[in-house]
């Protein structure tokens, strides 16, 4: 057999022939090569065999301490192509007594390989594969046991720090299997959840949780900067101009602005300081590529029933958008559901369900007895071996609370993406009233800038609802222009609607409550990294302003039904008495709107199926 190479322009043959009987020991490592099982003689290889060394490397690989059951003959030419590479792997583990049982890096592969090439050798491709082999091959050799090399490790740490590697190494193979203890504020988070929907929102029961604090609606604005060497900052400028060098790629001048902006805008500070903050992190990630990684973690977080409670606490105590929200739904379906006997309710993005015991407490108590509740919750699968596993916690939890209140219940949990659901997934009856229910939801769908392929997946989940025909499907936006695929037009519209929300939490909380931290951190941290440093189908957070929702849901066949007057009475009434003066609540098309200091934030609406539209459609 002929092996060619080629070094540096010039072509050199070398003849090899192969062997009918084994070879002795090789000069590799001093390691021999396995004899054959049966005893026989090794056959010549092919003619359309290009490699004699990968044989070699296998049965060097294989077996140890063979020495004495092969003579010593060796081909001539043979011995001149393995000299290279026995150069080679006799410097790799020369400093080791175990021999091949030290791992061969590709970095001093590539370094030797290198070194070969420049002292004039034959390195081709024939040997860069014999180089990549070893290195792939020694990742699966486990070190000895009882080698030299493994006992000298084991002398030099101490016998506790041997024995917790091991314990590790075997529970780690566990992970997957066993589920981790939870921590004790998990199960005190739990613990709180289940009052929280046996109970629900109590000041009383929650004292302890916001101590010495006086009614948030009454708060003084915290005292103003004061020092001889205070020195006025414009970081809603700094935010900008930094922005504008990311956009450009000025990677220099958004570090420097970077620089400056973190420096004057400590997390702690007021809201003006947590803002630029979070958007300086948002800018950094969006610099060193990290932007998803970050929002996946974040998520991870929000996830977390510690999370969840401790941000409702506060929202519930302090905020009117999340009690407003929940009302608006639970008076809608209660007054749609008067003198029927069955209610079935379409809820996605269900969460932790906490909106849902107050509407069946209220049921539980109507004139003539509670009607049959069926309650069908979708939301976005886990990652991991339990994509349902909220879902189900919440399912047991509502019928708990539902058979605590004397309400029959039945609950249904479909862990999908909402575009993935279909009308016949529902089980729909037509003898029950159907109710469908989103909460922000939807802001997380992909629209038509993302998706070319019509329908995207907002007017997909959008058709589906129009085809479940609901009494009504009520619908709350985040109201935003986040959404727009031009950078510095969507960082604007964000630090404008963030600047609000930063400035409410500044305005109904202590800067040292770890609810408003925890929101700060784990929610609106999130959002804001989503918004500024993910591009593509990396980006998930894109809300739209309600009168692009209001256009969308025309064009899938839905029919905006008129604000209830006495339910907006209510929830007007409500956010006067009961919380800070700056809130803002108003309405404009048959919406109901939700804000701060004029800026609205959310929007709030009942919806139909569109009988005409049925019509033309079909």
């Amino acid at each position: 057999m002929t092996i060619t190479t080629e070094l540096d322009g010039q072509e050199q043959q070398l003849g090899v022939m192969a062997s009918t009987t084994p070879p002795s020991s090789s000069v590799f490592i001093d390691l021999p090569l396995a004899p054959r099982i049966d005893g026989g003689k090794v056959p010549a290889p092919d003619e359309d065999d290009n490699d004699l060394v990968l044989p070699y490397i296998s049965r060097m690989l294989m077996e140890e301490d063979m020495d004495d059951k092969f003579p010593d003959k060796y081909d001539a030419a043979l011995l001149k192509a393995q000299q290279p590479f026995a150069e080679i792997l006799s410097n790799a583990v020369q400093t080791c007594p175990c021999k091949i049982s030290q791992p061969l890096h590709a970095a001093t592969v590539e370094a030797n390989s290198s070194l070969l090439a420049a002292e004039g050798n034959c390195v081709d491709v024939v040997s860069m594969a014999f180089f990549k082999g070893m290195v792939e091959a020694n990742k699966f050799l486990p070190i000895p046991k009882d080698s030299d090399c493994s006992r000298k490790k084991r002398l030099d740490r101490d016998d506790d720090e041997v024995e917790a590697d091991e314990v590790a190494g075997r529970s780690s193979k566990q992970l997957a299997a066993a589920p981790q203890p939870e921590s004790e504020e998990e199960a005190a988070a739990r613990e709180m959840l289940d009052r929280l929907m046996l109970h629900g929102y109590d000041p009383s029961l929650l004292a302890d949780m916001l101590p010495d604090h006086p009614p948030y609606h009454v708060m003084p604005p915290p005292p103003p900067r004061r020092g001889r060497h205070a020195v006025a900052v414009d970081l809603h400028t700094l935010l900008i101009r930094c922005a504008e060098a990311v956009a450009t790629n000025d990677r220099r001048g958004a570090a420097d602005l970077l620089e400056r902006i973190k420096r004057h805008s400590p997390p702690t500070g007021d809201g003006t300081h947590r803002l630029a903050h979070c958007f300086a992190e948002g800018l950094e990630a969006r610099l060193a590529g990290t932007g998803s990684k970050i929002y996946r973690s974040l998520m991870a977080k929000r996830a977390s029933v510690v999370v969840a409670v401790k941000a409702y606490q506060l929202y519930m105590a302090s905020c009117c958008f999340l009690p407003v929200k929940h009302l608006f739904s639970n008076k809608t379906i209660y007054k749609a559901v008067a003198g029927r006997k069955k209610l079935h309710i379409v809820h996605y993005g269900l969460g932790r369900g906490l909106q849902w015991p107050d509407l069946l407490r209220w049921l539980a108590r109507r004139e003539g007895g509670p009607p049959e509740v069926r309650l069908t919750g979708i939301d976005n699968p886990q990652p991991g071996f339990r994509p349902s596993q909220h879902i189900e916690e919440t399912g047991r939890r509502l019928s708990n609370c539902a058979r605590a209140f004397g309400v029959p219940f039945k609950f249904h949990g479909i862990a999908k993406k909402s575009e993935a659901v279909h009308v016949e997934d529902l089980d729909i009856d037509p003898h029950e009233v159907l109710l469908v229910n989103s909460i922000l939801h939807f802001q997380t769908l992909m629209d038509e800038s993302v998706v070319v392929e019509r329908p995207n997946p907002r007017d997909m989940v959008l058709s589906t609802i129009r085809k479940m025909r609901p009494s009504v499907f009520i619908h709350t936006v985040n109201n935003g222009s986040h959404s727009s695929a031009f950078f510095m037009t969507r960082f604007r519209e964000a630090l404008q609607s963030y600047a609000a929300l930063f400035d409410m939490m500044d305005s109904i909380a202590p800067r040292d409550n770890d609810r408003r931290l925890l929101l700060e951190r784990d929610m609106f941290a999130g959002c804001v990294t989503n918004i500024i440093a993910c591009e593509g189908m990396d980006r998930v957070e894109r809300p739209q302003s309600y009168k692009q929702w209001q256009a969308r849901s025309q064009r899938a066949g839905l029919r905006q039904l008129p604000l209830d007057p006495e339910i907006v009475q209510m929830l007007k009434d409500k956010v006067k008495k009961e919380y800070h003066r700056s809130f803002l609540i108003s309405e404009d098309q048959r919406w109901l709107l939700q804000g701060w200091k004029g800026r609205v934030l959310y929007a709030l609406s009942t919806w139909t199926a569109d009988d005409d539209s049925d019509l033309a459609q079909t």
